[in-house]
């Protein structure tokens, strides 16, 4: 694509990754929501739940989770916008307060949800991090962002802090640049950045520290050229051997769902 005056550069883009802050990003796996579905003793573990955290911290791999609020603008570790699927309720999450979420249970495990700050007593720095801040049309997520801070505050752990809204690392960039920030990125018809022009625009929004791009798109020139600038690439979610592979050649990071890599 021909640039245009109105039109971001990778130079633009690729922003100045400091590789001090974001060397431990490519040194492992990232469990996509934990260590979830049936593993190797036969347990069953539910996605974003303390069964599945346990695996990974288990296994010595990292953790990617989800991070919505609760009414009472706490931060919960979850995935879906409402019940339906894992619990069986339909309520909207986020019309529920934190109290009323830890009596929640999966509809197929006694594991509640948890809170931001519960995993955080959990991994207690023993793997890293990454937290993906949910986020949607008309959605405050600069409160979710203030919060999620305000529960890292203190907490000695590697972590980063990503999403799909290129809002959440720009505030990051303003008023928590010591946190590692992502922008995670996705080209099929699920996202809303199908169109090169709309990375680019996410990804000069956000300026982040790393991406994490959707492994269905990889092998991909821009993103390529940007990696070769020093942007470290983390991928998801992979699952086969074939997407290891793709990750391995074209990435620095997975997160995976499945067998831990070796």
């Amino acid at each position: 694509m021909r640039s245009s005056p109105s039109t971001p550069t990778n130079k633009t883009l690729a922003g100045s990754a400091d590789p001090e802050r974001t060397r431990w990003l490519g040194e492992w796996a990232y469990a996509h929501r934990g260590l979830h579905g049936v593993g190797p003793d036969g347990a069953s573990r539910i996605e974003n739940a303390p069964s599945a955290f346990a695996a990974a911290i288990v296994a010595g791999v990292g953790i990617e989770c989800d991070i919505q609020r609760s009414a009472d603008n706490v931060p919960m570790v979850f995935h879906d916008w409402d019940f339906k699927r894992l619990i069986g309720r339909p309520d909207r999450a986020e019309a529920l307060t934190a109290a009323e979420w830890k009596r929640l249970s999966y509809l197929e495990h006694e594991d509640a949800p948890i809170m931001l700050i519960d995993l955080l007593d959990m991994v207690g720095g023993r793997v890293p991090l990454l937290i993906e801040i949910k986020s949607k049309a008309g959605y405050d997520v600069e409160t979710t962002c203030l919060k999620v801070c305000d529960a890292l505050a203190g907490y000695s752990g590697q972590y980063a802090v990503m999403s799909f809204d290129p809002r959440v690392s720009r505030w990051l960039r303003r008023h928590s640049p010591q946190t590692v920030r992502g922008l995670v990125i996705r080209e099929d018809e699920k996202g809303h950045t199908q169109k090169e022009w709309q990375r680019r625009l996410a990804l000069w929004t956000a300026k982040p520290d790393f991406i994490a791009y959707h492994i269905d798109a990889l092998p991909s020139r821009w993103v390529a050229a940007l990696r070769a600038r020093g942007m470290p690439v983390t991928t998801w979610t992979v699952k086969s051997e074939d997407e290891r592979a793709r990750a391995k050649a074209h990435a620095d990071a997975t997160i995976f769902e499945g067998a831990v890599p070796q």
